[in-house]
């Protein structure tokens, strides 16, 4: 059965999907990650109680509100986990699993975020893609599905990755004080990010920052990574960036590198591997870094440029780093500059930008 609805709000997660706040839905529903659908909120929050909207602005949910998500699987350590019901009607109740709009079944919950929404299911979200037929079709998050056998080609242009001890490491934050460093010196910087779970923030920060392109998976159909999808995720994102010829690509690995969003998977590539100019660990404490830098060096081979994060909040933590384990630390906050020209030398950019500025 097909009815008209008038929404609320329009989750990030669907974003590329254009869709208006008037739409055409479906009680026949798929339930299969990325299909889009509506609910109605039936709990209120008094935090982590927002949406990021597709337009990138964060909007306060509440009960009676009207929704448009995707559904999808989440496997958090500071968030909720849950994943795709085998089957869904509308009258299910399902949840919110993250402030982008993904929806799922609920299996643990972090006590920091209290209980996540309670969502009534109402239909999935129809698309009418054939001229002068009302046939409808359920809508799908992404721009084009991903192709597990993309080629890898990163056409000679640097690649600088962010990899975290987990998720809440300061990725995000080294990633903006780098490419905006980058840009002040001149250089054309784009940026992704490779593993998560749907939510534009930070690509939009690191477009805030500076990045004249940006990507993330959601952008290829995936909601949420995992080992099977992120290799060919990074290769796809890494080529397409690197065909408009930037000076350099900066990626966020979201999580962590032992987590279940697919990092160690994309580190485990060698392909992968030997496009990477430099890796960057950020890190909340000392001990994450000396186990994310041995984790770095022994599993992948992977010598670490610099260490960043929380570990780097004072100078006790940077000098731990720096002769312990023999790599430079940055705080990514009040130490940008100097991080983002010791990246700058160590790709071997130090010498563009005088050409860049005088373009």
């Amino acid at each position: 059965m097909m009815k008209s609805v008038v929404v609320d709000k329009i989750a990030s997660v669907t974003q590329a999907a254009g869709l208006s706040h008037e739409l055409r839905i479906s009680t026949d529903i798929p339930s299969e990650e990325g299909v889009i659908i509506v609910v109605e909120v039936l709990t209120n929050k008094a935090n982590y109680n927002t949406l990021e909207l597709t337009s990138g602005r964060m909007a306060k949910l509440g009960k009676g509100d009207i929704v448009v998500g995707a559904l999808g699987h989440r496997k958090a350590l500071f968030g909720y986990s849950g994943h795709v019901p085998e089957s869904l009607q509308a009258g299910d109740v399902i949840q919110m699993l993250n402030i982008g709009g993904v929806l799922g079944i609920c299996d643990s919950v972090n006590p920091d975020k209290g209980k996540p929404f309670d969502c009534r299911v109402l239909g999935v979200v129809l698309q009418f893609p054939y001229l002068g037929e009302r046939i409808g079709v359920p809508a799908r998050a992404g721009i084009r599905r991903l192709d597990f056998d993309a080629p890898l080609d990163a056409h000679g242009v640097p690649v600088i990755a962010l990899a975290g001890t987990c998720m809440e490491a300061g990725k995000t934050a080294a990633a903006c004080s780098i490419v905006s460093r980058m840009r002040h010196r001149g250089l054309v910087v784009d940026a992704f990010k490779a593993t998560g779970v749907s939510l534009r923030r930070d690509i939009l920060a690191m477009a805030d920052a500076g990045a004249r392109n940006t990507m993330i998976f959601t952008d290829l159909g995936v909601i949420t990574t995992t080992p099977g999808t992120g290799p060919a995720l990074t290769r796809t994102m890494l080529t397409e960036l690197s065909s408009a010829r930037p000076d350099v690509i900066v990626f966020e690995l979201g999580d962590g590198l032992m987590g279940t969003y697919g990092v160690d998977s994309i580190l485990g590539c060698e392909d992968i591997r030997r496009v990477l100019t430099a890796v960057v660990l950020s890190a909340n404490d000392p001990v994450a870094a000396w186990g994310g830098v041995r984790l770095l060096r022994e599993r992948f081979g992977i010598e670490p440029c610099a260490v960043t994060g929380p570990a780097t909040d004072n100078a006790v933590g940077v000098d731990i780093i720096r002769e312990q384990m023999q790599v430079a630390a940055f705080n990514a906050l009040s130490s940008g500059v100097a991080l983002g020209d010791h990246l700058i030398e160590a790709v071997g950019l130090h010498a563009k930008p005088a050409k860049a500025l005088a373009g």
